[in-house]
């Protein structure tokens, strides 16, 4: 047993740098893909949290809320390119993925759309808005309506999976470890899965602890719910810190005060083996 986590003041946009991971992490550089690669080591043996951790601001039906379609981007077109790129090396070509948390758009590259079109791969989509499932044109093995709060498991129909992802959305998990456990009994060992983390959300309907921490520990915090669920191999990937690239003086130079959206991911891999007394 460790003790809980230190609670940094409220804020919602903090910086996170390689450096300040190093303090419990070893950070190493990927080579495919080349982005800054931490891998995540347990801080405690026992969960850390409580059930006031998960408290929402707006504990109000999540089927209302999303009952309206938004056909919008949550992350910057920076953000969006970059994340197609890191799909692009990541994910599986052949079998069957998973798009949880799902919704008009998942942002995956042309790789992975010639392989649905060629009938290699499958992708299938589990969201909360059944005309934001409908028009994401890469679901073709199949859409789910389903609130992961209400039911935390990932259904049996979604079948074997090779790899699953989840864009700006775990922190709006009431009962992570519940979905990432299902989710890995789904998945085919080998299988990955990568849950994408910005800075944006809707913070009335985030867990609580979530606007009270560093972007640091959410990070680390979304690593503690990956190994609890069973998952290895858990690493945090950089893919943007967020910081306006170019500089230089008039019009320029005010440009560059528009930061980027910062973007990570936070992977785990189904190994096989066998954890947390499962025989």
């Amino acid at each position: 047993m460790c003790s809980r986590p230190l609670q940094n003041p409220t804020r919602t946009l903090l910086s996170l740098t390689s450096a300040s991971l190093a303090v419990t992490m070893t950070t190493t550089t990927a080579s495919a893909p080349s982005y800054p690669t931490t891998p995540y080591t347990p801080r405690c043996t026992s969960w850390p949290y409580f059930p006031r951790d998960f408290v929402r601001s707006d504990e109000s039906s999540d089927s209302d809320f999303y009952s309206a379609p938004r056909f919008v981007t949550h992350i910057d077109d920076n953000a969006i390119s970059l994340l197609g790129k890191y799909y692009t090396q990541v994910l599986p070509r052949k079998g069957r993925v998973l798009d949880f948390c799902s919704s008009w758009i998942s942002h995956y590259p042309k790789e992975t759309e010639e392989a649905v079109d060629q009938g290699d791969l499958e992708v299938v989509g589990l969201g909360m808005n059944d005309a934001e499932l409908r028009k994401n044109g890469i679901l073709k093995g199949g859409r789910f309506l389903q609130d992961l709060n209400t039911t935390p498991s990932i259904p049996s129909e979604v079948g074997d999976l090779d790899a699953a992802t989840c864009v700006v959305s775990i922190d709006y998990l009431t009962q992570p470890v519940s979905v990432l456990s299902s989710l890995r009994s789904r998945m085919r060992a080998g299988g990955k899965v990568h849950l994408v983390i910005s800075n944006r959300c809707f913070p009335t309907k985030v867990v609580g602890r979530w606007l009270k921490v560093s972007e640091q520990e959410r990070l680390r915090m979304v690593g503690d719910y990956l190994w609890f669920a069973g998952w290895r191999n858990v690493e945090v990937v950089e893919l943007c810190d967020g910081k306006a690239d170019g500089g230089g003086g008039g019009l320029t130079s005010w440009f560059a005060f528009r930061r980027n959206d910062p973007l990570w991911v936070v992977r785990g891999e189904h190994t096989g083996e066998k954890v947390n007394g499962e025989v």
